[in-house]
């Protein structure tokens, strides 16, 4: 390897809805964050990775930093506030079509506290003209030093060529983390059981998308390249389940169709997926039952 060769880690920091895992999967080019217009959809660390000739940038995305309203919350911002300890470079999202408000003052409060290189990225700049644009980069580097900003729209693909050599810029000379072929560290049952959350946040609406969890119980091969997939979607009412089963199983039935098909998308397998709902009473508040579902707070403190 070179000496010239730069690889670290880049956490993607921000508001709900700034459109990290957007960006995210746009760099890498894979989806390997699920996306929804509602807030939180994140809700763990999701590593990507990107790898070019002259250098391997390890991105961190993280669930959106804001008050949080039960233990799940907590555990969202933990993680969050967790990832500006371990990068070289931290990529600072902001949707550019909002004013900016107390929960950017909050976060600029945190980022003044680290010690990397911090690159504002003023994201969704195709719903915004010219002079906003420019007033957000005013408010912004009145308030805390960055290294670099960048205007870009994640979900169009506009001004993203040369983000990552930007990126590389601020990272130390070193060697690959990762396999070149590698975008992700994530294993195929957190993958999955995110694809189906990300349906049923898109199915449903009001409560019921945060109060989702979804755990992959089983993966097994079938003949003719199958695979066979048993999933459980996870509410806290019963209320709350009889709409994402809706009427005559209508409304489980589209969540798995469109689940499934991007798994195959994805996998370049068959699937067959089974999908279940179950009760779990107030789970978000119950921290045995939040580690049985995979948010484990001990693991980032």
């Amino acid at each position: 390897m070179a000496e010239a060769y730069r690889s670290g880690f880049a956490g993607l920091i921000g508001r709900p809805n700034a459109g990290k895992s957007t960006l995210l999967n746009r760099l890498v080019g894979r989806k390997v964050a699920i996306m929804s217009d509602k807030p939180q959809t994140t809700r763990n660390k999701i590593l990507g990775v990107l790898t070019a000739a002259a250098y391997q940038i390890v991105f961190l995305d993280t669930p959106g930093i804001h008050k949080p309203r039960h233990q799940l919350g907590e555990y969202m911002v933990a993680v969050a506030r967790n990832t500006l300890a371990e990068v070289d470079v931290v990529l600072y999202v902001v949707d550019a079509a909002e004013e900016p408000g107390a929960g950017e003052e909050y976060i600029i409060s945190r980022l003044k506290e680290v010690d990397v290189p911090v690159i504002l990225i003023l994201n969704k700049m195709d719903l915004v003209a010219g002079e906003t644009l420019i007033r957000r980069e005013e408010f912004f580097r009145a308030r805390l030093d960055v290294a670099a900003v960048r205007a870009v729209s994640a979900l169009v693909g506009t001004n993203l060529d040369t983000l990552p050599d930007l990126i590389s810029t601020y990272l130390p000379p070193g060697p690959q983390y990762y396999p070149p072929d590698m975008v992700t560290d994530q294993p195929e049952k957190f993958v999955m059981a995110e694809l189906i959350r990300e349906q049923v946040l898109r199915a449903t609406r009001e409560e019921v998308p945060h109060a989702v969890a979804v755990v992959v119980e089983e993966i097994a091969e079938r003949p003719n390249d199958y695979l066979y997939v048993d999933a459980v979607i996870y509410v806290e009412r019963d209320s709350q389940k009889g709409i994402i089963i809706g009427e005559g199983g209508q409304k489980l039935k589209e969540i798995g169709s469109q689940a499934r098909r991007e798994m195959e998308a994805l996998l370049g397998n068959k699937i067959f997926l089974n999908l279940r709902v179950r009760v779990k009473k107030n789970w978000r508040q119950q921290e045995l039952t939040l580690r049985q579902l995979g948010y484990d707070r001990r693991h980032i403190q």
